[in-house]
């Protein structure tokens, strides 16, 4: 069993016989909606809407990932995915862990770049600060503090 570290969100999701592949494994291209889903209910859980800001002009689109393959999930499998995230430049940097819940092995790993698009131009969005980089900033002081 691998030891999970800390991290900023976590939540629990199941994996559904359709997800998975004629081999019984939860077919690849699923971990990506594992990991969108994982997102969009960190937004929730910091009191940011995805569609508003959509409707505002505000889209954060995934400009790049690095995904690492570890043990697979199969059909009833909980698992746990969690996040952290930090802030480079422009981007913003998505670390997701996805466990499977019933021997904690990590099962999926992935470096998601999430950059903004502000009325269809490349651009730092402040909504997106102004909801992440205080959440960020206590974080890393909660694990500052706790590694002293």
């Amino acid at each position: 069993m691998i030891k999970k570290k800390d991290y900023l969100f976590e939540t629990r999701m199941d994996v559904r016989d359709s997800e998975c592949d004629i081999q019984g494994i939860v077919n690849n291209a699923n971990y990506l909606h594992y990991t969108e889903h994982t997102r969009h209910r960190f937004l929730r859980s910091i009191g940011v809407s995805f569609s508003e800001l959509h409707h505002k002009g505000v889209d954060a689109v995934v400009a790049r990932m690095k995904l690492k393959y570890r043990a697979p999930l199969r059909p009833d499998d909980e698992m746990l995915s969690c996040l952290n995230l930090r802030k480079d430049g422009l981007k913003y940097v998505f670390s997701h862990d996805i466990y499977r819940s019933s021997d904690g092995q990590l099962s999926f790993h992935a470096d998601v770049e999430l950059v903004t698009l502000v009325n269809g131009v490349l651009a730092q969005s402040e909504d997106y600060d102004r909801a992440f980089l205080p959440v960020i900033e206590a974080f890393e002081r909660k694990r500052h503090t706790v590694d002293e």
